[in-house]
């Protein structure tokens, strides 16, 4: 049986919804304030809350307010009931997060109508959002074990000779395994937060509330793609444009978007093969272009960047380029904005990322 908060001051009409709901077969609650009203929000947990605006104690924005800041309630949908003269009040509650508002006068089938519509479409995000549980479940479970070994393998590998054959080690072969061990650590690190990440993206239930601006990101972006390129010691095939513009995004979201598609147009390419990178801002849009002359993604696998794989897994045993584009993608949606991908098998990639700006 489907659960109905009412947080209305007028008695009459609190008591009259009421019925109407009770009548319908749903199991109604209700509060004479928003005090109360958040205070019965917490303990019944409703399916769906409607809510006055103009109320003593709590008005409705302050009911909504600290319902969408409690992880038990933010989910909850939630319906204004507002008066013709309160309209600047229910623009500032739309903007904060409530799901519609029905105006008073209303009858009795306007409001079922309203609810009923909101109570449906919650119950298609949360089909969806079982959807992509499973998902998530399953691309787990087949893919972390593989993902783990290599590197682990690495690490148990050397450390096992290490312990059982000392002798057999030569003094200057030493700092050539500890860094063979230590990459092999930091590549399993490395995969170990990208799957916790990608678990928190999937399973992300609401949008930010908050707009970011990050007026810094050309210089974060020229940081990263050149610590990148360090880090494969290939300085030297890097080619940087950046230009200005504010994105509007976290600074930690963006960093992680341009170190997995740096670090993809640098592991999928070789030595002496360019790396072209370039951001900036054009027309409402701030734009990065990560261009490589590597090897390409075959066209089949282009069409599957949409749940974790590895590409070309039986031919390439290189690690992370199917979750890392993934990880990309989902960063740069949550933030309303896109990633593209145009590749050429054995003549390269070009991934295009766009999001608002100014």
């Amino acid at each position: 049986m489907k659960k109905i908060l009412i947080i209305e001051d007028q008695k009459m009409l609190r008591d009259e919804v009421k019925d109407w709901f009770m009548f319908e077969g749903f199991n109604t609650y209700t509060a004479g304030d928003g005090k109360e009203g958040v205070e019965l929000a917490r303990r019944f947990l409703p399916d769906l809350i409607l809510c006055d605006i103009m109320m003593p104690e709590m008005d409705g924005n302050e009911v909504l307010a600290d319902l969408r800041q409690n992880s038990s309630t933010s989910l909850i949908p939630f319906i204004f009931i507002t008066a013709l003269g309160e309209r600047g009040q229910l623009r500032s509650g739309m903007e904060n997060g409530a799901d519609d508002y029905i105006t008073k006068p209303f009858t009795r089938v306007e409001l079922l109508n309203a609810v009923n519509a909101r109570l449906e479409k919650s119950e298609e995000v949360q089909e969806r959002s079982h959807a992509n549980l499973q998902e998530l479940r399953y691309n787990l479970i087949t893919s972390l074990p593989h993902e783990l070994r290599t590197p682990l393998n690495a690490i148990l590998g050397l450390g096992q000779m290490l312990k059982n054959y000392p002798e057999t080690f030569k003094q200057e072969e030493l700092p050539e395994i500890g860094d063979k061990i230590h990459s092999s650590a930091m590549r399993l690190y490395r995969l170990i937060q990208n799957y916790l990440l990608y678990a928190q993206l999937e399973l992300k239930k609401s949008g930010w509330n908050q707009r970011f601006e990050l007026p810094e990101a050309a210089e974060i972006f020229s940081r990263i793609s050149l610590k990148v390129a360090d880090g494969y010691n290939r300085k030297n095939d890097l080619i940087v444009k950046t230009g200005k513009g504010i994105a509007f995004i976290p600074e930690l979201e963006f960093s992680k978007v341009v170190e997995e598609l740096s670090d993809n147009a640098f592991k999928f390419s070789v030595p002496g093969q360019k790396v072209n990178l370039s951001c900036g801002l054009g027309e409402g849009l701030f734009s990065m272009t990560f261009h490589d002359e590597g090897r390409g993604i075959a066209a089949a696998d282009l069409t599957k960047i949409g749940a974790f794989m590895q590409f070309e897994r039986k031919l390439q045993e290189q690690q992370g380029f199917g979750l890392g584009l993934i990880i990309s993608r989902k960063i740069v949606e949550l933030f309303d904005g896109k990633l593209t991908i145009e590749s050429e098998h054995e003549k390269g990639t070009t991934i295009r990322v766009s999001l608002p700006g100014r």
